[in-house]
This record gives C-alpha cells, structure tokens and sequence, in this order.
C-alpha cells in the first residue's frame, strides 16, 4: 500500500505537537521555540513535506467567514533606473493587464520601486515578508541588475524582460525575434525589397539582439530581397538617419518611433507611394501608421497566470533550468505602407502569426 502524503497532522502527531505549532514553525510566524522551529524543519525535511503558500490565504478567510474566494497578494517590482527616463506607457499597459487578470484569480497586486530611487532589497524583502507576499512579478529594465540579495527560496517569481534580473528567472515575454519575422513578411508580400531597419542600440540588446538578428536571417535567406545595412545606433538622431536612408535607400523602414517617419519624408520619401514606414511598437505611435502591436497587456495577463501556476505548484527560488514564454505580436495596417491587399509573389507564402 503506498504511504499516504505527509502533512501538518501528521508531522504533528509524530512530533507530539499541536497543528497550529507545526504551522508556525513552518511559515516562520508566531511565538515557537527556535529549537521547536529547527526539529518541526527537520522533520518536515525528512518526511518529504512542502508548505503551500497558499493555504494560511486560504485558512485566513475561512477564519474571518469568507468562504466564497481567494485573496492573495502579488508584488510587482520596478527598478529606478537613473540612467534613462522613468518607465513609460509599455510599464503602464503591462502592470493593467497584470492587475486585471490577478484580479479574475482572487489576488490584489502592491508594487514597488526598487533601485536608486526606491527600496533597498533588504527593505523590498523584509516589506513582502511581513505582509505574507509570496509571488514576484518584476518588470522590464534597459539593464541587467544584481537582484541575488533578495531571498528567492521563498518567493515564486516571473520576469517580463530577457536581461532583468540576476540570477536568471522564468521569464514572460513579447516575442522579439518573430515580431521583426512576421513584419518582414508582411513587407515581403507588399512588393517590398530593400526594408531596412531603425533601431537604438539598447532597445535591441535588451531582446539579446533579437530585432537585428532576425532582420538580418529574414532578409538573407530571401535572394528576391537586398540586404540594406541596419541603422542600429545608440540614439537615433534624426541628421544621421537622413543620412543613413540617402546613401542606403530603403524602400520601407521599420522603426520604433514615428519621428523617424518625420524624418523619411525630409529626406525626400514618398509614403506610400514610393516608401513604406512601419512602427515597430504601436504603442508610440503619434501619427496613423502601420505598426506591430506588442500586446504588453497579453504579456502582463500571462506573466501574472504563470505566477500564480508557480505559486500553486509551490515552485518558489531560482529555477534550476529558466524558461521563456513568448507572446506573438499582432500586425495593425496603417496608411503608410502599399495597398494592403498584395499577395505574395510566386513561389513565396505568407505566413501570419498566430493572434495577426
């Protein structure tokens, strides 16, 4: 007969101790014999017992009468960065969609700002510990931070950037490399042969190269098209651009802001009669254009289910293998490139991402 799953009335009958005991001595609270503390831990070990977070949520409404749903809290964790601008409209769209999905699952959300302008680690940790937060969700930074200061053993965390955090963490995220595919091939379709690329160099590292990466893998693998040479820069400045755009001669320009636009058409550009221009995040758009759409608020939706998964399962600490999940894009017509109705050519078919 196989043994049935260890427990707290079990640990407690084995112990010769009272439930409520073997529960603090686990979640660390309450007035418990640090000796008491280290034996119910041992045992609790060695029996092969894991504490779901969870339960004292659950146990604490069923005590004040609230049986109909589950609150939780979640944190989610900016990161001051004074190097740039405060985080814009792609945080403020990522943290709603966060909030609305815990929301539909039982949980509230806190946030916090960490870094030079925020709380310590010791403070963020010491805070969430005293307030039973147990899931970290942390949003996307320009650069890579020393975040090992925070006790991870006792969280379960998501992170929606590739280069945020270290140690390494699950990450959810936008889908960089197919979001440069799916409009190269959108491009392609339209008549396009000479698309070049607009990019700040930073915009670019923080998907680990993944915009120019897959420009550069498109465009190579498609003898009907002619590599243009990316204009991956450390700011995109609008003299060298015209420059750039004269002497390289895009036919369609792929780009994140619509100043860049401004600037194609004093450069001489004809949109879209001769050129195309497409926004590579829709979000900052200023003028009708076409654009991809990276969906932040799919991205913090999922982030924040994949959270409460980890919680759930009791998955907390450093993952000893991270994963990645990404969010497709979606493709927005705009005005600004050729009529949208052009099919492939011969030999050539579209392929639309998934949500399109």
């Amino acid at each position: 007969m196989a043994r049935s799953a260890p427990s707290i009335r079990s640990l407690a009958q084995t112990l010769g101790l009272s439930g409520t005991t073997i529960s603090c001595a686990l979640r660390g609270v309450g007035r418990v014999h640090p000796e008491t503390v280290r034996r119910v831990r041992a045992a609790a070990a060695a029996a092969g017992y894991r504490l779901n977070p969870l339960t004292g949520i659950v146990l604490s409404q069923l005590r004040r009468g609230r049986r109909d749903e589950l609150e939780g809290v979640l944190a989610i964790v900016d990161i001051a960065e004074p190097e740039r601008k405060p985080h814009g409209p792609f945080h403020e769209k990522l943290v709603a969609g966060a909030r609305k999905r815990a929301v539909q699952l039982g949980f509230s959300i806190e946030e916090f700002v960490i870094g030079s302008a925020g709380l310590s680690l010791a403070r963020l940790d010491s805070i969430l510990q005293s307030r039973g937060v147990h899931g970290i969700y942390l949003l996307p930074s320009w650069f890579e931070h020393d975040l090992s200061q925070i006790a991870w053993p006792k969280y379960a965390a998501i992170c929606s950037a590739l280069t945020a955090a270290n140690p390494a963490l699950n990450c959810v995220t936008g889908d960089a490399f197919r979001t440069i595919f799916m409009a190269l091939e959108r491009l392609d379709a339209m008549g396009y042969r000479r698309p070049g690329l607009a990019l700040d160099r930073e915009r670019d590292e923080l998907t680990q190269h993944r915009y120019s990466g897959a420009f550069l893998g498109y465009v190579q693998s498609r003898p009907h098209m002619e590599l243009v040479p990316t204009h991956v820069v450390s700011e995109l400045e609008h003299n060298a651009f015209k420059a750039w755009f004269r002497e390289s001669r895009p036919d369609v320009v792929i780009s994140p802001f619509t100043e860049t636009l401004d600037w194609m058409i004093e450069a001489g550009a004809r949109v879209p009669e001769q050129h195309g221009f497409v926004c590579l995040n829709a979000i900052y758009r200023r003028r009708p254009c076409a654009a991809v759409d990276l969906r932040p608020g799919e991205v913090g939706s999922r982030g924040i289910e994949a959270l409460i998964t980890q919680l759930q399962r009791n998955e907390r600490g450093v993952p000893r293998v991270p994963t990645v999940m990404t969010i497709p894009c979606r493709w927005m017509d705009g005005p600004t490139v050729r009529n949208q109705s052009s099919r492939p050519g011969k030999g050539r078919r579209l392929l639309v991402t998934p949500g399109s």
